[in-house]
């Protein structure tokens, strides 16, 4: 997995480009600057991180790029996540177990 995916995610400006264009489809860089309180140069800044990440592809529409969200890189860190909750809950069953025991033993 990516250490750029997580430094790209833990701002939250660029989660919120993210979830617009999970939402709304592909937008142009001036599109979004329209709907958040930074300048188009700031967004055009987070969209180059994002896509260095691999979160978002551009595609050249006659003079427009549009952005898309690439989802791929989401689903990894989906499933890390799912990996590590898989070991919390072992170990949970194995303290449970454990502490159920020794209940017994008293």
């Amino acid at each position: 997995m990516d250490a750029r995916v997580f430094a790209a995610l833990a701002d939250p400006m660029r989660r919120k480009l993210l979830a617009n264009l999970a939402e709304n489809g592909p937008k142009t860089a001036t599109e979004l600057a329209r709907e958040y309180p930074i300048t188009r140069q700031g967004i055009l800044k987070h969209l180059a991180i994002l896509e260095e990440a691999g979160l978002v592809t551009v595609t050249q529409h006659g003079r427009d790029k549009r952005y898309h969200l690439t989802p791929e890189p989401l689903s990894e860190i989906e499933q890390w996540i799912a990996d590590l909750n898989a070991r919390w809950d072992e170990r949970l069953l194995r303290l449970k177990t454990l502490l159920e025991n020794e209940d017994k033993d008293r």
